[in-house]
């Protein structure tokens, strides 16, 4: 469709009224064929009105013009690339890479292989053949448990615990003179008052000990084992054993044998005692002068630990946790002198 604007004027020009001077109108050149000029301009569209005639020249030949082409195959060189170059190189390159990719790939793999077959050649796993004539292999000794007189049912004996009359505890040191050994079914005889009572409940049906001289001569020491049932009971044992002492309900009673041992039975001392499994390890210290200890005393002290830790312990219980063998218990209490020793009311210092 074609939109013309025309106004009042041109209708009064292009068709005159009757009575009007047509010569004033005609004066002038006469107008161009056509329609006149509007007051307003018109759009630059094509005249319906106007007709094509066919032009005695031959139309010219159609030009085809090849689309443009996309920007992804613009080029900036000043020799653009042929299209067909171009294809066949993109997938030189594919082809180029993807066979770098598969080399790399073949090479992982191998280098993983040979470093299975690696660890394979280093730690070689036997195979186990069946021999039916071979001798069956000794299982190695299992460790004695000592939590309870269940798994540890033989007693205690002074061989065991003594063997001799030096006790040698480390190389290069002089020995501990053993003076007496003693061992019995009745806990109550190494002990008084509240302490006794509470060894007997708890179930010890066995006490081993013997009384030595320190190398230097200075001091006495009756150290050994009680037997309790479990050790549940051992360490409720250890933990009275203290109360009982401070508020001096009971005492350990010092083994006293002749040769100046009297000193055990009179003099103050000082105690100390460890539980391990279903034992209660002791050690009781005086001096030979009968004088009191100083509570820093560090002689004292390395005596404590000699009995309790390296002898009784270290010594005593590893070797039957280990599954060491021991002599039955003596018939009657031995001692070096040939005689059964006891001992009266002294007053003890509870240990640290």
């Amino acid at each position: 469709m074609v939109y013309r604007y025309e106004s009042d004027e041109d209708a009064f020009e292009e068709y005159p009224e009757p009575g009007s001077d047509l010569s004033v109108l005609g004066a002038g050149p006469p107008p161009p064929a056509g329609p006149s000029p509007s007051r307003f301009p018109t759009p630059s569209l094509p005249r319906a009105n106007q007709l094509s005639l066919p032009s005695s020249q031959p139309p010219p030949a159609r030009v085809d013009i090849p689309p443009a082409a996309p920007r992804s195959q613009v080029y900036t060189s000043a020799q653009p690339a042929d299209p067909a170059t171009r294809r066949n190189g993109g997938r030189l390159w594919q082809v180029v890479i993807g066979g770098a990719a598969v080399l790399v790939l073949l090479a992982l793999c191998g280098l993983g292989a040979a470093a299975l077959l690696i660890d394979r050649d280093q730690q070689p796993q036997a195979t186990p053949t069946y021999q039916p004539n071979a001798a069956p292999t000794s299982a190695a000794p299992e460790r004695l448990a000592l939590d309870s007189r269940d798994t540890d049912q033989a007693p205690l004996t002074a061989k065991e615990l003594f063997p001799g009359k030096e006790l040698k505890l480390t190389d290069g040191q002089p020995s501990y003179q053993v003076l007496k050994t003693h061992s019995s079914g009745s806990c109550a005889v190494a002990a008084t008052g509240e302490v006794a009572d509470l060894l007997v409940r708890l179930g010890c049906n066995q006490v081993v000990r013997a009384t030595l001289r320190t190398p230097d001569g200075d001091h006495l020491v009756t150290a050994g084992l009680f037997n309790l049932t479990d050790k549940v009971s051992a360490e409720r044992a250890r933990d009275r054993i203290r109360q009982q002492l401070d508020e001096r309900q009971g005492r350990f009673r010092g083994l006293t044998g002749g040769d100046g041992t009297d000193v055990l039975a009179t003099a103050p001392a000082r105690v100390g005692w460890q539980v391990r499994g279903h034992y209660l390890a002791y050690a009781l210290v005086v001096r030979e002068d009968g004088a009191a200890i100083k509570a820093g005393d560090t002689k004292v002290r390395e005596i404590l630990f000699d009995m309790i830790e390296l002898h009784l312990s270290r010594g005593v219980l590893q070797q039957r946790a280990d599954g060491g063998t021991a002599a039955q218990p003596t018939a009657a209490p031995t001692d070096n002198n040939g005689s059964q020793g006891g001992s009266t009311g002294n007053s003890e210092l509870p240990g640290d």
